[in-house]
């Protein structure tokens, strides 16, 4: 079992609490307008396919993170390969956010047809559900996109009193390679991306 994946980021605050190593997947049938990562709807095509073992054990081997975030695309169109991926991760661990257009109700009527989805769950620390809606966004929750996204708290790791998760969006900026990437929320990173 392989999983696409479209970017990588090794240590960010932009994608959660804490210190995070974010891994974005490729491929989205949802394609909610406005979203801020367009060029990763298309499955099959783009990104590049990793073993979810070695993409792991790079997770793991990076100094200093607290956890793991997957975004998208939609972790939830490859569920096999991101619960490996995180059922690994967290074995270590470390906690693990995961980002998701589909709803939490949505996702457990998946649970019939594809089991992994519940796996990839029950690894979860914090689960963001909803699809972005650009027409509104969040101003004052940290890492939520729109304001009928619902970040869930699945276990101990994180609170919603804890005060992280009401500062401001950031973004991130980086240079690796010649390359320069952009990474963090909608409005201000639209803002960077337009100059």
């Amino acid at each position: 079992m392989k999983l696409r994946v479209a970017q990588q980021v090794k240590d960010t605050e932009a994608e959660g609490p804490g210190v995070r190593y974010a891994v974005w997947v490729q491929g989205c049938s949802l394609r909610c307008p406005g979203c801020c990562n367009p060029e990763m709807f298309v499955h099959g095509k783009g990104g590049v396919e990793l073993e979810p073992a070695a993409l792991a054990a790079e997770v793991l081997a990076t100094p200093g993170i607290e956890g793991l975030s997957v975004l998208g695309g939609e972790p939830f169109e490859q569920p096999e390969g991101v619960a490996e991926l995180c059922r690994l991760v967290k074995a270590a661990g470390k906690t693990v956010m995961v980002y998701s257009g589909y709803t939490l109700d949505e996702l457990r009527a998946l649970v019939k047809t594809t089991p992994a989805v519940q796996a990839v769950l029950d690894t979860a620390d914090l689960l963001l559900d909803g699809r972005y809606d650009a027409t509104k966004p969040e101003t004052t929750r940290r890492w939520v996109g729109s304001t009928n996204q619902t970040l869930h708290f699945f276990t101990d790791a994180y609170r919603p009193d804890d005060p992280r998760f009401w500062t401001s969006n950031t973004v991130e900026l980086r240079l690796e390679r010649g390359k320069l990437t952009i990474n963090g929320w909608p409005a201000p990173a639209d803002l960077l991306r337009a100059r």
